[in-house]
């Protein structure tokens, strides 16, 4: 396993980040102990949930396996969804983050927190109180670093440009989702991310599951993510020419070097510029297995190269205008 940088700050992260949102639903609390296990055994450091996961039990799942290795642990929780039916029990409002990060804290059985991200941005509470919030936070010990996460360009350039005029602590990285089959974030966050030095965690990877080769051609699936009518990986959005021209390419490859789909998919992510460390779930212990398997070796720059163009996006304006008229060197 090696590690890498996150972002403007002095820790460094696993090039794989362990997510959990599965654990204590469908992959059952058994299992969820031995990934984590096997995980850290392996030199992964870099875990990812939620207070929302599995109605906080992703946490309490967390929290108990790696109460003995607190200190090897980079733990990584987010807060803004609804927690409750209270009409504050939701936002990024202080009293809602106050309240999260007491609730995450008991179930994670910790007193701190190392990377504490806003799951969204909040449409209704000024950034200002919700930066001045995370500020404190991390004054007080109770989080050591601060993130975001599904936050547009702007949302994003507008948190780091008041941090900075106030002297408040900094995102240090974002979680959007990004793989092969979902690259709209190389419009304007990743080159944000690059200029600003904020780490990238991707979330979905795989698509959601599409990217293991599973899935058939005119073949709506039964189970499993994709067979959802709602959330980003349903069957409708990952149906297209494109994507399965994309799963054509990962599944040759893949076939060429003795590897599978879902190894190819995440060690081309692993390797892709201003990317710190994408975070890949797993229902079963096979499943964990064949993930882990995605570090160790690289792509050729021939196959890294094959892959990066099938699935890059389209030559729209005005990306398309700037890189025609605009450089100077």
């Amino acid at each position: 396993m090696q590690y890498r940088v996150l972002g403007r700050s002095g820790i460094a992260v696993s090039e794989l980040c362990l997510g959990t949102m599965t654990f204590g639903n469908t992959t059952n609390e058994s299992d969820s102990i031995q990934m984590i296990h096997r995980f850290l055994d392996a030199g992964g450091n870099f875990i990812d949930t939620a207070d929302v996961y599995v109605s906080g039990q992703s946490e309490v799942i967390v929290g108990k396996v790696i109460k003995e290795r607190r200190s090897d642990v980079i733990l990584a929780t987010k807060v803004r969804f609804a927690t409750g039916d209270n009409v504050n029990h939701v936002g990024l409002s202080r009293k809602h983050i106050m309240d999260g990060v007491e609730a995450s804290l008991r179930r994670l059985n910790t007193d701190y927190i190392d990377l504490y991200q806003l799951h969204v941005w909040d449409q209704i509470t000024p950034i200002e109180e919700t930066l001045r919030t995370l500020d404190d936070l991390v004054t007080s010990g109770k989080v050591r670093y601060i993130g975001c996460s599904n936050f547009l360009a702007y949302q994003l350039m507008k948190s780091l440009s008041y941090s900075d005029f106030a002297r408040y602590a900094r995102f240090i990285s974002i979680q959007p989702q990004y793989s092969l089959v979902s690259r709209q974030m190389d419009r304007e966050v990743i080159p944000l991310c690059l200029e600003e030095q904020v780490g990238v965690i991707p979330w979905a990877p795989l698509g959601g599951g599409f990217l293991t080769g599973r899935y058939v051609r005119g073949q709506e699936p039964v189970e499993g993510r994709l067979s959802s009518k709602a959330g980003e990986s349903r069957w409708e959005l990952r149906n297209t020419d494109k994507n399965f021209r994309i799963l054509d390419e990962v599944t040759a490859i893949a076939d060429e070097i003795g590897k599978t789909p879902a190894q190819v998919a995440l060690n081309w992510l692993i390797n892709k510029n201003g990317i710190t460390s994408p975070i890949f779930g797993a229902r079963t212990l096979e499943q964990f297995e064949e993930n882990m398997g995605s570090v160790g070796w690289r792509l050729t720059d021939e196959h890294w190269t094959r892959l990066d163009r099938v699935s890059a996006l389209e030559d729209d304006y005005p990306y398309r205008f700037i890189e025609k008229f605009a450089r100077r060197v």
